[in-house]
């Protein structure tokens, strides 16, 4: 088991328990935050779109053409955007920090 920081879009900070194996994406949709992920982390709709905090975004997986290309449809896309669905957690991001991104509606 590790952890997450999350921080929710009224800015309120979270720590949740995270299991290696899980996205990013479910461990925060299974915490009751407010994540819409409506394609259930299929890549194909920007909902779980997420800001990574500076000093993690290196440590992640190199983004794909898929998840770039389907980041495009986020908005506010910043350097450090990310879709959450694509991220898995594992011991090398134990700890990691993020703010998610605002909804799409």
């Amino acid at each position: 088991m590790g952890i997450i920081f999350v921080k929710d879009r009224e800015g309120n900070s979270h720590k949740l328990e995270a299991e290696a194996g899980s996205t990013i994406m479910e461990i925060i949709r299974d915490a009751g935050l407010e994540i819409e992920a409506a394609c259930g982390g299929c890549c194909a709709c920007a909902t779980c779109h997420v800001y990574v905090d500076e000093i993690w975004y290196n440590k992640l997986k190199t983004m794909d053409e898929e998840e770039n290309s389907t980041l495009d449809e986020a908005f506010h896309v910043a350097n450090t955007s990310r879709l959450c669905c694509q991220l898995e957690f594992d011991d090398k991001i134990d700890g990691i920090e993020l703010t998610l991104g605002p909804e799409t509606k």
